[in-house]
Protein backbone atom coordinates (compact mmCIF):
# COMPACT_ATOMS: atom_id res chain seq x y z
CA UNK A 1 0.00 0.00 0.00
CA UNK A 2 2.91 2.36 -0.22
CA UNK A 3 2.27 5.83 -1.91
CA UNK A 4 -1.37 5.17 -1.90
CA UNK A 5 -3.40 7.96 -1.72
CA UNK A 6 -6.86 8.91 -1.05
CA UNK A 7 -9.36 11.25 -3.39
CA UNK A 8 -12.84 12.28 -2.97
CA UNK A 9 -14.90 14.15 -5.40
CA UNK A 10 -17.35 16.24 -3.94
CA UNK A 11 -20.58 16.50 -6.31
CA UNK A 12 -23.76 18.40 -6.00
CA UNK A 13 -25.33 14.50 -6.51
CA UNK A 14 -22.80 12.13 -5.61
CA UNK A 15 -19.50 11.74 -3.14
CA UNK A 16 -17.02 9.37 -5.30
CA UNK A 17 -13.62 8.18 -3.18
CA UNK A 18 -10.83 6.44 -4.92
CA UNK A 19 -7.73 4.90 -3.10
CA UNK A 20 -5.30 5.60 -5.74
CA UNK A 21 -1.70 4.24 -5.72
CA UNK A 22 1.45 5.71 -6.79
CA UNK A 23 0.90 3.68 -10.37
CA UNK A 24 -2.15 5.66 -10.89
CA UNK A 25 -3.94 2.30 -10.54
CA UNK A 26 -7.23 2.60 -8.78
CA UNK A 27 -7.31 -0.48 -6.26
CA UNK A 28 -10.79 0.43 -4.76
CA UNK A 29 -13.72 2.69 -5.46
CA UNK A 30 -16.84 3.32 -3.82
CA UNK A 31 -19.97 6.78 -4.31
CA UNK A 32 -22.44 7.78 -2.20
CA UNK A 33 -25.33 10.17 -2.38
CA UNK A 34 -24.34 13.87 -1.58
CA UNK A 35 -26.67 14.54 1.71
CA UNK A 36 -28.58 17.72 -0.07
CA UNK A 37 -27.57 21.24 0.98
CA UNK A 38 -26.95 20.57 4.71
CA UNK A 39 -22.91 21.57 5.32
CA UNK A 40 -22.94 19.31 8.86
CA UNK A 41 -24.32 16.10 6.93
CA UNK A 42 -21.84 17.00 3.66
CA UNK A 43 -18.58 16.45 6.92
CA UNK A 44 -20.38 13.76 8.15
CA UNK A 45 -20.27 12.33 5.13
CA UNK A 46 -16.85 12.51 3.63
CA UNK A 47 -15.99 11.06 7.13
CA UNK A 48 -17.53 8.45 7.16
CA UNK A 49 -16.75 7.45 3.71
CA UNK A 50 -13.23 7.64 3.86
CA UNK A 51 -13.08 5.40 7.42
CA UNK A 52 -15.43 2.77 5.67
CA UNK A 53 -12.79 2.77 2.32
CA UNK A 54 -9.76 2.68 4.22
CA UNK A 55 -10.96 0.04 6.88
CA UNK A 56 -12.73 -2.41 3.47
CA UNK A 57 -8.97 -1.75 2.22
CA UNK A 58 -7.14 -2.84 5.47
CA UNK A 59 -5.77 0.10 6.33
CA UNK A 60 -4.75 1.16 9.13
CA UNK A 61 -2.51 4.59 9.19
CA UNK A 62 -4.61 7.50 8.08
CA UNK A 63 -3.99 8.19 4.11
CA UNK A 64 -2.88 11.35 2.64
CA UNK A 65 -6.54 12.72 1.29
CA UNK A 66 -7.04 15.19 -1.54
CA UNK A 67 -10.84 16.55 -2.11
CA UNK A 68 -12.36 18.15 -5.66
CA UNK A 69 -14.90 20.67 -4.75
CA UNK A 70 -17.12 22.55 -6.74
CA UNK A 71 -15.42 25.70 -5.99
CA UNK A 72 -12.44 27.39 -3.91
CA UNK A 73 -10.73 28.16 -0.77
CA UNK A 74 -10.46 31.60 -0.51
CA UNK A 75 -6.73 32.85 0.28
CA UNK A 76 -7.99 35.54 2.22
CA UNK A 77 -10.23 34.30 4.44
CA UNK A 78 -9.33 30.24 4.66
CA UNK A 79 -13.24 29.60 3.60
CA UNK A 80 -14.98 28.22 0.33
CA UNK A 81 -15.79 29.83 -2.32
CA UNK A 82 -17.54 30.30 -5.87
CA UNK A 83 -19.36 26.45 -4.92
CA UNK A 84 -22.14 26.12 -7.08
CA UNK A 85 -23.28 23.47 -3.69
CA UNK A 86 -23.52 26.55 -1.69
CA UNK A 87 -23.95 25.20 1.50
CA UNK A 88 -20.06 24.68 0.92
CA UNK A 89 -19.57 29.17 0.44
CA UNK A 90 -18.11 30.70 3.95
CA UNK A 91 -17.70 27.34 5.38
CA UNK A 92 -13.83 26.17 6.94
CA UNK A 93 -14.18 22.97 4.84
CA UNK A 94 -10.22 22.04 4.89
CA UNK A 95 -10.53 22.65 8.34
CA UNK A 96 -13.51 20.98 9.45
CA UNK A 97 -12.58 17.91 7.58
CA UNK A 98 -8.60 18.06 8.82
CA UNK A 99 -10.15 18.14 12.71
CA UNK A 100 -12.51 15.33 11.32
CA UNK A 101 -10.02 13.03 9.92
CA UNK A 102 -7.25 13.76 12.08
CA UNK A 103 -4.82 14.03 8.75
CA UNK A 104 -4.21 16.82 6.88
CA UNK A 105 -6.69 17.73 3.98
CA UNK A 106 -5.59 19.57 0.48
CA UNK A 107 -7.90 20.83 -1.67
CA UNK A 108 -9.17 21.94 -5.04
CA UNK A 109 -11.16 23.19 -7.34
CA UNK A 110 -13.27 20.00 -10.28
CA UNK A 111 -11.34 21.80 -12.93
CA UNK A 112 -8.01 22.14 -11.27
CA UNK A 113 -8.15 18.77 -10.25
CA UNK A 114 -9.23 17.54 -13.64
CA UNK A 115 -6.61 19.35 -15.57
CA UNK A 116 -4.13 17.96 -12.91
CA UNK A 117 -5.29 14.39 -13.43
CA UNK A 118 -5.11 14.99 -17.20
CA UNK A 119 -1.04 16.11 -16.86
CA UNK A 120 -0.48 13.49 -14.32
CA UNK A 121 -1.25 10.68 -16.29
CA UNK A 122 -3.87 11.46 -18.83
CA UNK A 123 -4.25 12.95 -22.16
CA UNK A 124 -1.78 15.49 -21.83
CA UNK A 125 1.24 13.89 -19.36
CA UNK A 126 3.88 14.73 -22.09
CA UNK A 127 3.37 18.12 -22.47
CA UNK A 128 5.15 21.01 -19.34
CA UNK A 129 2.11 23.85 -20.23
CA UNK A 130 -1.32 22.33 -20.28
CA UNK A 131 -4.59 24.30 -19.99
CA UNK A 132 -7.61 22.01 -18.90
CA UNK A 133 -10.98 22.53 -19.61
CA UNK A 134 -14.40 21.79 -18.39
CA UNK A 135 -17.23 21.98 -20.82
CA UNK A 136 -20.04 21.20 -19.04
CA UNK A 137 -23.18 22.23 -17.35
CA UNK A 138 -20.66 25.18 -16.69
CA UNK A 139 -17.18 25.99 -18.27
CA UNK A 140 -14.15 26.11 -16.06
CA UNK A 141 -10.56 25.68 -16.53
CA UNK A 142 -6.99 24.56 -14.71
CA UNK A 143 -3.72 25.42 -15.63
CA UNK A 144 -1.14 22.60 -15.15
CA UNK A 145 3.07 23.49 -15.14
CA UNK A 146 5.62 20.74 -15.35
CA UNK A 147 3.41 19.04 -13.75
CA UNK A 148 1.93 21.21 -10.43
CA UNK A 149 -0.90 23.08 -10.70
CA UNK A 150 -0.98 26.84 -10.97
CA UNK A 151 -3.06 28.46 -8.03
CA UNK A 152 -2.58 31.97 -8.68
CA UNK A 153 -2.91 35.03 -6.67
CA UNK A 154 -6.55 34.88 -6.34
CA UNK A 155 -7.10 30.97 -6.42
CA UNK A 156 -8.83 31.94 -9.68
CA UNK A 157 -6.25 30.53 -12.24
CA UNK A 158 -7.51 29.30 -15.02
CA UNK A 159 -10.82 30.39 -14.52
CA UNK A 160 -11.49 31.75 -18.20
CA UNK A 161 -15.32 31.11 -18.18
CA UNK A 162 -16.36 34.28 -16.70
CA UNK A 163 -13.93 36.18 -19.51
CA UNK A 164 -16.10 38.37 -21.56
CA UNK A 165 -16.39 36.77 -25.02
CA UNK A 166 -15.33 39.10 -27.88
CA UNK A 167 -18.66 38.01 -30.19
CA UNK A 168 -17.32 41.51 -32.37
CA UNK A 169 -15.06 39.04 -33.86
CA UNK A 170 -17.05 36.84 -35.32
CA UNK A 171 -18.02 37.41 -38.67
CA UNK A 172 -21.71 38.46 -38.73
CA UNK A 173 -22.86 35.45 -40.35
CA UNK A 174 -21.66 33.64 -37.60
CA UNK A 175 -22.58 35.69 -34.38
CA UNK A 176 -25.44 34.29 -32.47
CA UNK A 177 -27.50 36.83 -30.82
CA UNK A 178 -25.68 39.38 -32.55
CA UNK A 179 -27.81 42.24 -31.33
CA UNK A 180 -28.84 40.96 -28.00
CA UNK A 181 -26.05 40.13 -24.66
CA UNK A 182 -26.79 37.40 -22.72
CA UNK A 183 -26.80 37.69 -19.12
CA UNK A 184 -24.45 35.27 -16.79
CA UNK A 185 -25.04 34.12 -13.33
CA UNK A 186 -22.50 35.93 -12.16
CA UNK A 187 -24.01 39.09 -13.02
CA UNK A 188 -21.94 40.14 -15.98
CA UNK A 189 -23.05 39.47 -19.85
CA UNK A 190 -21.18 37.63 -22.95
CA UNK A 191 -19.36 35.23 -20.32
CA UNK A 192 -17.64 32.52 -22.40
CA UNK A 193 -19.44 30.38 -19.91
CA UNK A 194 -23.20 31.95 -20.87
CA UNK A 195 -22.05 30.82 -24.37
CA UNK A 196 -20.43 27.59 -24.48
CA UNK A 197 -21.69 25.76 -21.99
CA UNK A 198 -23.83 23.15 -22.44
CA UNK A 199 -27.36 25.04 -21.07
CA UNK A 200 -25.64 28.02 -23.68
CA UNK A 201 -25.68 25.85 -26.80
CA UNK A 202 -29.32 24.51 -26.17
CA UNK A 203 -30.33 28.17 -25.79
CA UNK A 204 -28.80 29.33 -29.26
CA UNK A 205 -30.58 26.23 -30.93
CA UNK A 206 -33.64 26.99 -29.03
CA UNK A 207 -33.51 31.19 -30.49
CA UNK A 208 -32.43 29.94 -33.93
CA UNK A 209 -35.06 26.87 -34.15
CA UNK A 210 -37.95 27.81 -31.32
CA UNK A 211 -37.51 23.87 -30.13
CA UNK A 212 -36.08 22.64 -26.83
CA UNK A 213 -33.55 20.22 -27.13
CA UNK A 214 -31.16 19.02 -24.80
CA UNK A 215 -27.15 19.24 -26.11
CA UNK A 216 -26.58 16.00 -27.30
CA UNK A 217 -29.17 15.87 -29.51
CA UNK A 218 -28.53 18.68 -31.07
CA UNK A 219 -25.03 17.31 -31.92
CA UNK A 220 -26.59 14.16 -33.39
CA UNK A 221 -29.07 16.64 -35.41
CA UNK A 222 -25.85 18.17 -36.74
CA UNK A 223 -23.88 15.26 -37.73
CA UNK A 224 -27.13 14.08 -39.09
CA UNK A 225 -27.19 17.24 -41.48
CA UNK A 226 -30.11 18.95 -39.91
CA UNK A 227 -29.25 22.79 -41.51
CA UNK A 228 -30.55 24.74 -38.12
CA UNK A 229 -28.22 22.56 -36.22
CA UNK A 230 -25.25 22.65 -38.09
CA UNK A 231 -25.68 26.45 -38.03
CA UNK A 232 -25.67 26.22 -34.35
CA UNK A 233 -22.86 24.14 -34.33
CA UNK A 234 -20.94 25.82 -36.60
CA UNK A 235 -21.47 28.80 -34.58
CA UNK A 236 -20.36 26.85 -31.55
CA UNK A 237 -16.94 25.84 -33.36
CA UNK A 238 -16.04 29.30 -33.83
CA UNK A 239 -16.92 30.92 -30.56
CA UNK A 240 -15.33 28.05 -28.80
CA UNK A 241 -11.92 28.44 -30.82
CA UNK A 242 -12.41 32.04 -30.13
CA UNK A 243 -11.85 31.71 -26.56
CA UNK A 244 -9.30 29.07 -26.71
CA UNK A 245 -7.24 31.88 -28.89
CA UNK A 246 -7.46 34.20 -26.32
CA UNK A 247 -5.91 31.62 -23.82
CA UNK A 248 -3.33 30.46 -26.34
CA UNK A 249 -2.44 34.29 -26.85
CA UNK A 250 -1.64 35.00 -22.90
CA UNK A 251 -0.36 30.98 -21.68
CA UNK A 252 0.47 29.47 -25.06
CA UNK A 253 -0.20 25.88 -24.00
CA UNK A 254 1.44 22.96 -25.60
CA UNK A 255 -2.20 20.89 -25.13
CA UNK A 256 -5.52 21.74 -24.29
CA UNK A 257 -7.55 19.26 -22.74
CA UNK A 258 -11.34 19.05 -22.88
CA UNK A 259 -13.18 17.86 -20.56
CA UNK A 260 -17.24 17.63 -19.89
CA UNK A 261 -20.20 16.51 -21.15
CA UNK A 262 -19.53 18.58 -24.59
CA UNK A 263 -16.07 17.44 -24.64
CA UNK A 264 -17.61 13.95 -26.20
CA UNK A 265 -18.75 15.87 -29.46
CA UNK A 266 -16.20 15.06 -31.89
CA UNK A 267 -16.47 17.70 -34.06
CA UNK A 268 -15.02 19.97 -31.88
CA UNK A 269 -11.37 18.20 -32.53
CA UNK A 270 -11.92 18.43 -36.02
CA UNK A 271 -13.22 22.03 -36.96
CA UNK A 272 -12.23 24.37 -33.73
CA UNK A 273 -8.46 23.92 -34.57
CA UNK A 274 -9.13 24.98 -37.86
CA UNK A 275 -10.46 28.60 -36.80
CA UNK A 276 -7.85 28.93 -34.47
CA UNK A 277 -5.54 30.66 -36.50
CA UNK A 278 -8.14 34.11 -37.24
CA UNK A 279 -7.30 35.21 -33.56
CA UNK A 280 -4.34 33.74 -32.49
CA UNK A 281 -1.40 36.22 -32.50
CA UNK A 282 1.56 33.93 -34.17
CA UNK A 283 2.02 32.78 -37.96
CA UNK A 284 1.49 29.32 -36.90
CA UNK A 285 -0.92 27.20 -34.22
CA UNK A 286 0.78 24.25 -32.94
CA UNK A 287 -1.57 23.67 -29.18
CA UNK A 288 -3.20 20.76 -29.75
CA UNK A 289 -6.67 20.30 -28.75
CA UNK A 290 -7.17 16.61 -27.30
CA UNK A 291 -9.81 14.83 -25.40
CA UNK A 292 -9.42 14.01 -21.60
CA UNK A 293 -8.16 10.25 -21.19
CA UNK A 294 -9.95 9.49 -18.26
CA UNK A 295 -13.18 11.43 -18.67
CA UNK A 296 -15.45 11.42 -15.29
CA UNK A 297 -12.90 9.97 -13.67
CA UNK A 298 -10.52 13.11 -13.95
CA UNK A 299 -11.93 14.95 -10.92
CA UNK A 300 -11.15 12.32 -8.37
CA UNK A 301 -7.96 11.26 -9.81
CA UNK A 302 -6.53 14.93 -9.65
CA UNK A 303 -7.75 14.91 -6.15
CA UNK A 304 -5.91 12.22 -5.32
CA UNK A 305 -2.89 13.41 -7.39
CA UNK A 306 -2.66 16.72 -5.09
CA UNK A 307 -0.59 14.88 -3.11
Amino acid sequence: MANNRIGIDLGGTKIEAIILGGDGEISLRRRIDTPGQDYDEVIGAITRLTHDIEQEAGITEPLPLGICTPGAVSLKTQLMKNCNSTCLNGKPLRQDLTTQLSRPVRIANDADCFTLSEATDGAASEADNVFGVILGTGVGGGICINGKLLNGANAIAGEWGHNPLALDKLQETVRPDRKQKRSCYCGRYDCVESWLAGPALERSYKTSSDQKKDAASIVALAENGDPCALKVMDSYHQMLALAIANVINILDPQIIVLGGGMSNTDSLYAEVPGHLADHVFSDRVDTKIVQAKHGDSSGVRGAAWLW
